[in-house]
């Protein structure tokens, strides 16, 4: 393991939080990539891989864990340990973090609300929500487009997916933003990790309270169809029915929410990217996943080494942990020509954004769908879009690559809501 011995040799996955990387992190991943793609990054405390070929193998290896290393509840104080202990444990049942067979149990559960077909057969209700959302806005014109369009049209049809009542919406917000800051893995104070495991705590309560009433009066959604199996007894426990429910809820839309920020972003940073998208909505397909590729909404996963391994000359030792950079390997010069052009043409885009191998997201067909109506609405409806300042900022996060706010402007012209298609 090379130890760096001054400031000038000091490189680490760390400083991506700095400033300047959370603008732009990927000078940083090229220089951690050209010193050494596979290092020990002692302020991480963990392996550190950017190449995309190494990314990829280790996703797709049985030998690299998704669970988590341990469930230790004797840091709790005794008095909360009735409530965030539960949570803990719901959490850990996530399908995010198993391996097989238990994950494959699960997700084969959920995925059948996420074929192909399934998704598709909601593109009219998401155009529907669109025009609704910029019905709205149009007047005005100006948007703060994380909170008045990126958030609310991901929660909106996950929800519904879901059956999760809308007049809730607004109460899962703060829940969902700290189960996020638990994904997030960035160290938390002893009370910002109480205060997180509570909230979580309050999340599963509300998914009790809900369930409870689904029983009495059942309805077809994704919600009722986990709930059948958790009856089942050997195909859902209790703990993996209300964790996922946790996991789908706020995955479902916080991840889509960045990829529709970072998206319009890079396009406004872009114009004549832009101008090719608006001139040309066919291009919507392939302009969505080379935005997935440039800016993914998240950067990196993490894998525990259940065995030691020699990996490419380097011996990973078992219960040492493993950061795939899905960032860095999104930006690698190795798998992409020109890897920091901007080009919603290019062709063979076999990113990382939604990962890779058994844990790759279930959600990505929907997402992608989502982004595709977004973005030829937006461009087709709003014109003269811009930026109403260049000062924007980012999410303070490692993991979760997104926009805290971005206020925008337009042209308050108003064509017609309608189009090929929607309605």
């Amino acid at each position: 393991m090379q130890k760096y011995q001054n400031d000038s040799q000091r490189l680490t996955l760390s400083d991506v939080q700095r400033p300047e990387y959370l603008a732009n992190p990927y000078p940083l991943y090229h220089r951690l990539r050209e010193r050494d793609p596979i290092y020990w990054d002692e302020e991480m405390n963990a392996w550190v891989l950017t190449r995309y070929a190494d990314v990829v193998a280790v996703l797709r290896d049985p030998r690299f864990s998704s669970a988590w290393g341990t469930l230790e509840t004797a840091w709790m104080p005794e008095e909360l340990r009735p409530q965030l202990e539960p949570a803990l444990r719901a959490v850990s049942r996530q399908m995010l973090f198993l391996d097989p067979p238990d994950h494959s149990r699960i997700r084969g559960l959920v995925a059948r609300a996420f074929t192909p077909r399934m998704v598709e057969s909601l593109r009219p209700r998401v155009q529907r929500l669109v025009n609704e959302l910029l019905d709205a806005i149009q007047p005005q014109g100006r948007i703060e487009f994380v909170a008045d369009f990126a958030y609310p049209l991901p929660a909106i049809v996950i929800a519904e997916m879901l059956g999760v009542p809308a007049e809730d919406r607004q109460q899962f917000i703060a829940w969902t933003q700290d189960f996020g800051r638990l994904l997030d893995g960035s160290d938390l104070s002893f009370e910002e990790l109480l205060k997180t495991l509570s909230s979580i705590a309050e999340f599963l309560d509300y998914f009790r309270r809900l369930i409870e009433q689904r029983r009495k009066a059942p309805r077809n959604d994704l919600l009722q169809a986990l709930i059948m199996a958790e009856e089942q007894g050997d195909r859902l426990t209790e703990e993996e029915l209300l964790g996922n429910c946790i996991l789908l809820l706020a995955a479902g839309h916080g991840t889509t929410t960045h990829l529709l920020g970072n998206g319009l972003y890079a396009l406004l940073q872009h114009p004549e990217q832009l101008q090719l998208l608006r001139d040309d909505p066919s291009l919507a397909p392939t302009a969505v996943m080379e935005l997935l590729r440039y800016d993914s909404p998240v950067q990196l996963t993490s894998r525990r080494l259940k065995t030691d391994v020699d990996w490419t000359g380097r011996r990973f030792k078992a219960g040492e942990e493993v950061l795939t950079v899905l960032g860095a390997a999104n930006r690698d010069p190795e798998q992409f020509p020109e890897p920091d052009r901007l080009d919603l043409r290019r062709a063979d885009n076999r990113h990382l954004a939604f990962g890779h191998g058994p844990h790759f997201c279930l959600g990505a067909p929907l997402a992608r769908l989502e982004a595709e109506v977004a973005f030829t609405t937006l461009l087709r409806r709003l014109p003269e879009l811009r930026l109403e300042t260049q000062e924007v900022e980012r999410l303070p996060s490692m993991v979760f690559r997104g926009f805290k706010a971005l206020p925008l402007t337009f042209a308050t012209v108003l064509p017609a809501t309608g189009g090929p298609g929607e309605g």
